[in-house]
């Protein structure tokens, strides 16, 4: 398996929008209702850059696989030094251990930004990346019940934390 991992270039932004947009109409991982434009995604990723937090792509067999990126936990001052995280993947390339190379990606960046903790926030019923988080060392710290809503059902949060 020839995997690239790199930062994302504006010629990657249609493939991730591909890619959110599937799992804010199909599932439950992301808690969004209505599918993002490419301006929208495109200014999501500009602040990100911004704010020197990364956005990385997976491309496998030249395509664009996944995505990874982290952002601000909270926007209080006190909180600079714990980081939320995200990882996607195209549904057609899950299972490849293409979100290990990713997320093993986003860890080393945030050690070398001095992160002090990683969160990840996933819904309780994604049982698949609440123990893939597990084995990259990631400890449940707690459930927020019924904290979201989407498909007609209150859904509950599983906060996972990695202490870099």
């Amino acid at each position: 398996m020839s995997v690239i991992v790199r930062p994302v270039t504006e010629n990657d932004i249609p493939q991730v929008l591909d890619i959110i947009n599937y799992e804010i109409l199909n599932s439950v991982s992301i808690y969004d209702y209505e599918p993002r434009t490419l301006d929208q995604q495109r200014a999501i990723i500009q602040e990100k850059q911004t704010k020197e937090f990364p956005f990385l792509v997976a491309v496998y067999d030249d395509i664009v696989a996944g995505f990874a990126t982290y952002g601000d936990f909270r926007f209080k001052e006190g909180y600079r030094f714990t980081v939320e995280h995200s990882v996607y993947l195209h549904h057609e390339h899950q299972g490849k251990g293409l979100g290990k190379i990713l997320l093993e990606s986003l860890i080393k960046i945030a050690k070398e930004q001095q992160k002090h903790t990683m969160i990840a926030v996933i819904d309780a019923e994604n049982a698949g990346s609440i123990q893939f988080h597990q084995r990259m060392g990631f400890e449940i710290a707690g459930t927020l019940r019924e904290s979201g809503y989407k498909f007609d059902r209150w859904l509950d949060s599983v906060f996972l934390q990695l202490f870099l």
